[in-house]
């Protein structure tokens, strides 16, 4: 660091005393003892000066030095000392103080995100071979009842279970379930996910947390938002129409007398009723097959003869749809279900494939089956149109539907009847082929 300024007045001081030194050593020589007393004096006073200038500005840079060490940039750097000797370190100093309080800003926006998120999450920042507790949110801390305590041995006089089964593990990566019982509450379920990170000399360990209960709640939220929104267009479909017709016929019947075309308005009016009347019959019945399911009457059942039965309805459609079948299933095995269901499971399954085969010129769908760790699955294939993206989160969803004659119940019943025989359906989709799968336990 180069301060000239510095520099030059210590020269001229350092001059000044030597000066005045060899003048008294020349006095002293010449024999004018009180002469050289005199300027021994001056120059004891120059020497004290010069210490007491040097002394100054050393204690000045140490005070910023330590400053700066300590991360404490709260003292303004007077004004006097802002150039010349001390620019180099004023401009040092501003900019590791800029550096802190953007650092320190970046702090604050992470702590409120992740005290605002609804995962609880605990940080662990290890202390030689200790944990301490780096960082707890808020959702952590209210959903176990916990203050933010700064020791993981604290910690663990609160949640035992979930620091106990983290310690088995040594602190490694894992993803499971975990009982925890919160205070004296009964156990409740969370997905357990815990990540290390290393910073520099820094090692993390993160912990995250969701309450299985929590997001269950959450999608039913979902879904019945979803029903209440569909079913109110239903209705409100129906209703406005109805509701305007009757209006008008109210209107024609108080005239004083009617005419040939009062009476054409009035049969249309009430065939308008009739058939919307009708579409909201039709859409409570096909509300209750979905609400009144009944108990799956299970039966070991041929996958052959389950197969060839819905086959024997669907062949005629498949041939005037010009659709080639490739059925690979030839299993002599049998399964417990309810064959009538799940014929009826199939039977949609193969009427979607037609569907979305539709616009194809080359149409192909596939069947086959197939069993793994202890589960029978049977896969329905087609090189179809697929599924958008943007729907594939509502193809399950109650009386959704991207046919114009289609009643929006079909995959919605399927899920719900594999699901009573105690499986799952589910769908893979990729660049040429589009499969709906059925998983029976």
């Amino acid at each position: 660091m180069k301060n000239w300024k510095f520099y030059n007045a210590l020269f001229v001081r350092v001059l000044f005393v030597m000066i005045l030194f060899f003048v008294c050593v020349f006095l002293i020589y010449k024999m004018f003892y009180y002469n050289a007393l005199l300027v021994g004096f001056f120059a004891f006073i120059f020497l004290a000066e010069m210490y007491i200038y040097v002394k100054n500005q050393l204690q000045f840079y140490d005070r910023t030095l330590l400053s700066i060490l300590q991360n404490d940039f709260s003292t303004n750097f007077p004004e006097e000392n802002k150039k010349d000797n001390f620019k180099s370190l004023y401009l040092l100093y501003e900019n590791l103080k800029v550096q802190q309080q953007e650092q320190t800003s970046k702090e604050m926006i992470y702590r409120s995100l992740l005290n605002n998120i609804d995962t609880a999450a605990l940080i662990l920042e290890k202390e030689n071979e200790d944990w301490d507790i780096f960082l707890m949110n808020d959702c952590f801390s209210d959903l176990f009842k916990v203050p933010k305590v700064s020791h993981w041995k604290y910690l663990k006089n609160y949640l035992p279970s979930l620091c106990n089964e983290i310690e088995k593990t040594e602190f490694s990566e894992l993803k499971s379930a975990i009982s925890i019982k919160i205070e004296e509450q009964d156990l409740q379920t969370f997905m357990l996910q815990t990540s290390k990170t290393q910073t520099y000399n820094k090692e993390y360990y993160i912990i995250l947390l969701d309450s299985i209960q929590r997001v269950i709640e959450k999608k039913e939220k979902e879904a019945w938002i979803n029903l209440m929104k569909i079913i109110s267009h239903e209705l409100m479909n129906s209703l406005t129409p109805i509701r305007a017709l009757s209006q008008n016929l109210l209107h024609i019947v108080d005239q004083e007398s009617l005419e040939e075309d009062d009476f054409d308005d009035i049969k249309s009016s009430i065939s308008t009723i009739i058939n919307r009347s009708d579409h909201l019959q039709v859409f409570v019945e096909n509300y209750r097959k979905l609400a009144m399911l009944p108990t799956p009457t299970k039966q070991m059942t041929p996958i052959n003869a389950l197969f060839e039965d819905c086959l024997r309805i669907m062949s005629p459609i498949l041939k005037a749809e010009n659709i080639e079948l490739i059925n690979d299933i030839h299993s002599s095995r049998s399964i417990m279900i309810d064959k009538n269901q799940m014929e009826q499971v199939i039977i949609n399954l193969i009427t979607n494939s037609v569907y979305a085969l539709k616009e194809k010129s080359e149409k192909k769908m596939y069947l086959s089956s197939y069993t793994e760790n202890n589960r029978f699955f049977i896969s329905i294939s087609d090189n179809g149109k697929g599924i958008d993206p943007e729907i594939q989160d509502k193809i399950f969803l109650p009386f959704f539907t991207t046919r114009k004659d289609g009643a929006g119940i079909g995959l919605t019943l399927s899920k719900n009847i594999i699901e009573a025989h105690g499986g799952y359906l589910s769908y893979q989709t990729d660049e040429d082929k589009t499969s709906f799968v059925i998983c029976l336990i």
